[in-house]
C-alpha cells in the first residue's frame, strides 16, 4: 500500500532531496483526505456531466446548461486526480508527450463547447465538440493504464478490418 501511495503521490527516489519536494510534502494533505477529495470531485464531475445531459432537453436554455455542466463535470473529473498526485505532478503528466495531443484536444474542445453554446449559439456544433471532448478525455484517461491504448487500437483495427 505504501508503494501505491508513493507512486500516486509522485514521490520518486530522485526527487526526495529537492527543496521544492520538501515544501510540497510539508504542505500536502494526508492520504485519507486525498482519497476523500478525489472521490468527492470525481463523483461530483460525473453528476455534473449527467445533469448536463438531462438539461440538454430543456427548451431554449438547455444547450447552455448542457455545455456548462458537461464542461464543469470534465474539469472536476480531471481535477480529482490532482488530489492523488498533487497539482504540479498532474500538470507535468498532462503535458507529457504521450498525453499532449489528448490534453490539447480535450482543452480546445472544452473551450469550443462553451463558445458554441454561449457566443455562436450552434447546438449541433456544441454537441460535436462535446463528443470530441468525451473521446479526448477517454483517450487521455486510458493513457494511465499500461498497454490500454495499444489494446484499444488493436481492438478497433481488428473490428474494422
Amino acid at each position: 500500500m505504501d508503494k501505491l501511495k508513493k507512486v500516486l503521490n509522485g514521490s520518486d527516489s530522485t526527487e526526495n532531496g529537492s527543496p521544492l519536494n520538501e515544501v510540497l510534502e510539508g504542505t500536502s494533505l494526508g492520504w485519507g483526505t486525498r482519497v476523500k477529495g478525489f472521490l468527492a470531485c470525481f463523483v461530483g464531475g460525473i453528476i455534473c456531466s449527467l445533469l448536463g445531459v438531462c438539461f440538454l432537453w430543456i427548451p431554449k436554455r438547455g444547450l447552455i446548461l448542457f455545455a456548462v455542466f458537461y464542461s464543469i463535470g470534465n474539469i472536476s473529473s480531471i481535477g480529482s486526480t490532482m488530489f492523488l498526485m498533487g497539482p504540479v505532478k498532474q500538470m507535468k503528466k498532462m503535458f507529457e508527450p504521450t498525453r499532449l495531443i489528448a490534453t490539447i484536444v480535450m482543452l480546445v474542445c472544452l473551450v469550443c463547447t462553451l463558445c458554441s453554446a454561449f457566443w455562436w449559439k450552434k447546438a449541433a456544433l456544441a454537441l460535436i465538440f462535446c463528443v470530441l471532448q468525451f473521446f479526448a478525455m477517454a483517450w487521455y484517461s486510458i493513457s494511465y493504464i499500461p498497454f490500454a491504448r495499444d489494446a484499444v487500437i488493436k481492438c478497433f483495427t481488428t473490428c474494422l478490418a
